[in-house]
């Protein structure tokens, strides 16, 4: 593509790389002049202007969007996304319903170093996303990119995104308390994770509400019929000999791991029964913001398998926004 100053008379049908004001009216960047804007540009006292001009192989910006877009996304039914329209070289891409966004990082990388005009951004790989929600989008950046480089960027980027939707169903929650009056159905904690539950697109099964105590735990697991199981105890965990996670262990279930280097969050409990996920929650699941359950209940809600190793990993990018509620915020309070 050829871009730079070049005088009116050789301007017709090139693309106006600038906005212009004029008497009547802008002419707005990116149109394709006509003998009728070099008319205005000539009465205005213009006598040259910058213009892209296409060379032979070139696919303009608009085209070129909606061809990457395609690539990305050839099946929307089974991807659980759409494509919106082109619109300036740009094609927004969303989610067609609830679950988490997975991602090729490695061909989405290999895509974005074919040509630094030809761009695709996404959300992060297994960020919760709803209907409507633009979890990526194509930009073509110059007015118009050669026909090999979007045919290589095409071929790098095929099917490299995809929505996960929820699998797991149906939902319980055991909420142990330590007084006779808490944890009841409407404790604000015990709503803060059913409207989590609910944000997946998860069924709300039951809150089963007992003493905080190892059997009391054991009991509840153990009479669940339930997909996945939340268990929001009283008092947080404190030890992996705790009374959440001993009380998986006399259900027959395992602990895979007690502690995460997410703040907050830190104090999460995950486990099994049979191939069903237990989650003990931490204390910070009874507020609505972000923390590090959330990333495992996303996961695990939307069918990917969780380890140890994998809540190691998340330290990266593991702190999170602090909540003020918190009765031990991070910061150390001046001395008296």
């Amino acid at each position: 593509m050829r871009f730079g100053p070049v005088a009116l008379a050789q301007a017709q049908g090139a693309i106006l790389a600038h906005a212009i004001a004029l008497p009547g009216g802008k002419l707005r960047k990116g149109r394709v002049l006509d003998a009728a804007d070099l008319a205005r540009l000539a009465q205005a006292g213009l006598a040259e202007v910058i213009v892209a001009r296409p060379g032979a192989g070139d696919v303009l910006e608009d085209a070129a969007a909606r061809r990457l877009a395609a690539a990305l996304v050839p099946d929307p039914d089974g991807q659980g996304l759409t494509c919106e329209q082109a619109f300036t070289g740009r094609v927004n891409i969303r989610a067609t319903g609830p679950g988490i966004l997975a991602l090729d990082h490695a061909a989405i990388g290999r895509l974005n170093a074919i040509d630094p005009m030809i761009t695709f951004a996404t959300l992060a790989p297994y960020q919760r996303v709803a209907a409507g929600m633009m979890v990526g989008t194509v930009k073509i950046i110059a007015y118009a990119v050669p026909g090999d480089a979007l045919a290589q960027a095409c071929a790098a980027g095929a099917g490299a995104l995809r929505r996960m939707p929820p699998r797991v169903g149906r939902v319980d929650l055991i909420v142990t308390q330590i007084r006779a009056a808490a944890g009841g159905d409407d404790d604000k904690g015990v709503r803060a994770v059913w409207a989590r539950v609910a944000r997946l697109g998860l069924d709300e099964g039951q809150t089963h509400v007992v003493p905080h105590a190892a059997d009391a735990i054991a009991q509840a697991i153990a009479a669940s019929d339930a997909r996945m199981i939340l268990v929001l105890t009283g008092s947080a965990t404190s030890d992996i000999a705790d009374v959440m996670p001993m009380g998986l262990v006399a259900a027959g279930g395992e602990v895979i791991r007690f502690g995460m280097p997410v703040d907050p969050g830190n104090l999460l409990v995950l486990g099994r029964l049979g191939a069903r996920p237990v989650i003990g929650l931490p204390g910070c699941a009874r507020s609505p913001a972000l923390n590090g359950a959330d990333w495992v209940l996303e996961r695990l809600a939307c069918g990917v398998a969780v380890t140890g190793a994998d809540i190691a990993a998340m330290g990266v990018g593991g702190l999170l926004k602090e909540i003020p509620t918190r009765p031990q915020p991070r910061a150390r309070r001046p001395e008296a």
